[in-house]
């Protein structure tokens, strides 16, 4: 596109909002525009703005290392896509796919009695099972349209949140800014790049692609955090997912969110377990973890604690609602997010708050964290230091709310529009087809070096390529 499009200008704007320095002139393109969905946010140019930060950083990282400046091109059209990815997977025999079927779930959009709206979620069986069984009532819709309306929306969320249970009021935007956790929010950046502590520099060895040998731990589920892991990895980064074999997951999500990964289970209520996550923390680089806000620190992995265990770690955290404020410990989700936020009531319009038709603040969410932890370690590597990197739905939602619309909504994504970002893969599902890397690179495309796995398949260590601080 034309650099004074607005993709490009979005680009622009988040580099300089991060203090890190413009692209050379041609070096980063960005064609297209949107409308691309069927909304006027700009969501498909803010992936696209998001993503060809990521490259640029990688590219700068790559020259560190002794290679040659590339240039960087994203298109707003695959961008938008990938905010949807795990709708665009086919394999070749549907049925080894494993399925997750939404409409079990009652997540969505209610009006209150005092004439708002509200949005429950309860995507996972058990926080859902346990919402319902405290408004009395089964996974019927209609009987929870029910229950909702008889509550005002203010006091259902305050006793949801006492419960800690996921709901909140829808609002708008102007409400939002005036809210606390909105005040909050609202003059951090978009992604923080905080330093912890100071340390020697660890500077980047030659290396064949600009992320390889670093070593990433992936504690994230759902798509916010496990796409910050898979975007480092399209880097050529060692991304190792640690779960729990306890929790539930959404299987259409883990299978687009852990291209280029390992994945492994431990247990933290297992001592020999908690042993290995210290072992394997002392050996990383990145410790991404998208767990509610102090859940990972009650057991010995936050911040503080890594950062003495392994001085130099980027810590990289995610969560929905932002990580100080009054709300920084409720648990939360995407819908959440666009609710809060003032998305979803624009986006409806006179017919009534709806969400977005995109994942727009899960995949953007992971598209900032995977910049921020790479302007920490670009920093590590002259610096030194250790690093906190923070992220959140939130700041995401309130980055795109204050974008300028587009004119008109687009009319969505059309079989032909998505096929020229397909790529297939073997994997143990069979020969799948999904959205590759949208970003393009002159010199070290990006792409992902391992098949998406189950989760658990692997052992609970690195691959055995080059560290990255070694020659």
């Amino acid at each position: 596109m034309d650099e004074s499009g607005s993709g490009l200008e979005t680009f622009e704007t988040l580099l300089r909002s991060l203090g890190v320095r413009a692209p050379e002139p041609g070096q980063v393109r960005i064609d297209g525009a949107d409308p691309v969905l069927a909304t006027r946010f700009r969501v498909g140019e803010a992936a696209a703005a998001a993503l060809a930060a990521c490259a640029l950083q990688a590219a700068r990282i790559f020259e560190t290392r002794g290679g040659r400046r590339q240039t960087v091109r994203v298109d707003v059209v695959g961008a938008a896509a990938s905010l949807l990815g795990f709708l665009f997977q086919r394999a070749e025999n549907p049925a080894g796919l494993p399925a997750y079927d939404p409409a079990r779930a009652v997540t969505g959009i209610y009006p209150t009695r005092d004439g708002g709206h509200f949005l429950l979620h309860g995507s996972f069986p058990e926080s859902q099972a346990r919402a319902l069984a405290w408004l009395g009532c089964d996974a019927d819709v209609a009987e929870v349209a029910r229950r909702i309306a008889s509550w005002d929306g203010q006091a259902l969320e305050d006793a949801l949140a006492e419960r800690g249970l996921c709901g909140a009021r829808v609002r708008s935007a102007a409400e939002w800014r005036e809210h606390a956790q909105g005040r909050a929010l609202a003059a951090l950046p978009v992604v923080e790049v905080i330093k912890l502590a100071d340390g020697p520099p660890e500077p980047f060895a030659p290396g064949a692609r600009p992320l390889s040998g670093v070593r990433v731990l992936d504690l994230t589920r759902v798509l916010a955090g496990p796409t910050c892991g898979r975007t480092l990895a399209s880097h050529g980064a060692d991304v190792l997912r640690i779960g729990s074999p306890k929790l539930p997951s959404i299987a259409p999500f883990v299978i687009d969110t852990s291209h280029g990964k390992r994945s492994a289970h431990l247990d933290l209520d297992l001592p020999g377990d908690v042993e290995r996550l210290r072992e394997l923390s002392r050996e990383a680089d990145v410790f991404a973890q998208g767990y509610r806000s102090g859940a990972l620190s009650r057991r010995g992995f936050g911040p503080e604690a890594l950062c003495e265990l392994r001085p130099g770690i980027v810590y990289t955290s995610i969560n929905c609602y932002g990580h100080q404020g009054p709300w920084a410990l409720r648990p939360g989700w995407e819908q959440l997010a666009q609710a809060v936020t003032g998305i979803a009531l624009e986006h409806g319009g006179a017919s009534g708050p709806s969400l977005l038709p995109a994942a727009a603040t899960d995949y953007n969410t992971g598209y900032l964290a995977a910049l921020g932890t790479m302007i920490a370690l670009s920093r590590r590597s002259t610096e030194g230091g250790s690093y906190h990197v923070r992220a959140s739905l939130c700041q995401t939602g309130m980055w795109l709310e204050r974008m300028r619309r587009s004119d008109s909504a687009g009319a969505g994504l059309s079989p032909e529009r998505i096929a020229p970002f397909l790529v297939r893969s073997e994997t143990s599902y069979g020969q799948l087809e999904h959205l590759g890397p949208i970003v393009e690179m002159s010199e070290t495309p990006a792409r992902w070096e391992l098949p998406t796995p189950p989760l658990g398949a692997h052992p609970p260590r690195f691959g055995a390529g080059q560290r990255r601080s070694e020659s």
